[in-house]
C-alpha cells in the first residue's frame, strides 16, 4: 500500500541547522534504503507560493505569504507500508526529528483498491 504523508507545520523564517539537516538526512537515508519511504520533499517558504482557487467558475490566485494560516505545508513523504498502522510508525519517527508539527496520512487510490472497492 502507498500512503501519502502531508507535513504541516508554523513556518519558519530560518532555514534547517546543519544539524537538523543531517538527522533527517539519516533518517530519510534508512527510509529509502528501507524501502518505506518512496520520495520526499520539502516546501519552499510560502512567500514563494500561490494558492489558486475556484469558486462559482471564478479562478483566484492569491500569491504567498499566507500569513493568515495557523500552519502551512512544510513538505510531503511517498510512502510504502503493508499497513495503515506501519505507515503511522513511519511519520512518528518522522514526527520525533521534526519535533513540532503534524502529519496527515491518507492512502492512495491504487488499481488493486479499485478492484477491492468494487467486490465489496
Amino acid at each position: 500500500m502507498k500512503f501519502l504523508s502531508i507535513y504541516k507545520t508554523v513556518e519558519r523564517s530560518t532555514p534547517p541547522t546543519p544539524e537538523e539537516m543531517a538527522t533527517m538526512g539519516r533518517l530519510v537515508e534508512d527510509g529509502m534504503k528501507s524501502g518505506s519511504l518512496i520520495a520526499v520533499e520539502g516546501c519552499m517558504p510560502s512567500a514563494t507560493g500561490a494558492r489558486i482557487r475556484i469558486s462559482n467558475g471564478k479562478i483566484s490566485v492569491t500569491d504567498g505569504p499566507f500569513t493568515e494560516a495557523k500552519e502551512v505545508v512544510g513538505g510531503l513523504a511517498l510512502i510504502q507500508a503493508n499497513s495503515k498502522q506501519e505507515a503511522l510508525e513511519v511519520v512518528k519517527q518522522f514526527l520525533q526529528v521534526t519535533g513540532t508539527g503534524e502529519c496527515e496520512l491518507r492512502q492512495l487510490f491504487e488499481a488493486n483498491c479499485a478492484e477491492s472497492a468494487a467486490k465489496a
